[in-house]
């Protein structure tokens, strides 16, 4: 075993100069200023990094479009890397999208009114557009209508299964 105290002369020397240290400090600096940027905007509620920012309209109805495709399929599920589909669950997001647009009629900001409106409409498309490709694919035999222990993929968006691939619907790749 070598002694520590005397490093062999294989060793890598570390030379430490004045450019190195130099170059050092810019960096704690850019990562100091990147830092108090972070905490500035977070303060402002600017920035993606706005913990504490006050939830807005839109983000409720981004949050319940994202589910809506979601259960489309348009998400890979993590554990499985596979699309998730639960045409009955996307179907009742769509739904509480079309009671939000209705009961919050004249009540929303220009933005938001464009927000809601578009999204439902292109939801309500694409809930079409997927009932009707996995309809087609059921009738090929190219995927089974079940979706697990007593889970039904069901189109019309009646009875049948709950959340993802389990007991809702189909795990497609």
């Amino acid at each position: 075993m070598s002694d520590p105290s005397n490093p062999s002369p294989e060793a890598p020397k570390i030379i430490v100069d004045s450019d190195w240290k130099s170059q050092a400090q810019q960096e704690k600096q850019r990562l100091a200023d990147e830092e108090a940027k972070k905490k500035a905007d977070a303060a402002t509620g600017e920035g993606p990094a706005a913990p504490n920012a006050p939830v807005t309209m839109s983000d409720l109805i981004i949050m319940m479009a994202t589910q809506a495709m979601m259960y489309m399929g348009a998400y890979h599920a993590p554990q499985t890397g596979k699309a998730m589909v639960a045409l009955d669950v996307a179907k009742l997001h769509v739904d509480l999208l079309g009671v939000l647009k209705e009961k919050t009629e004249g009540n929303l900001d220009e933005d938001e009114d464009k927000l809601l409106t578009g999204l439902v409409h292109e939801l309500r498309l694409q809930y079409v557009e997927v009932s009707e490709t996995i309809a087609k694919a059921i009738q090929e035999g190219k995927i089974s209508p079940t979706g697990g222990p007593g889970g039904n993929l069901n189109p019309a968006g009646g009875a049948g299964g709950g959340m993802g691939g389990g007991a809702g619907g189909p795990i497609m790749s």
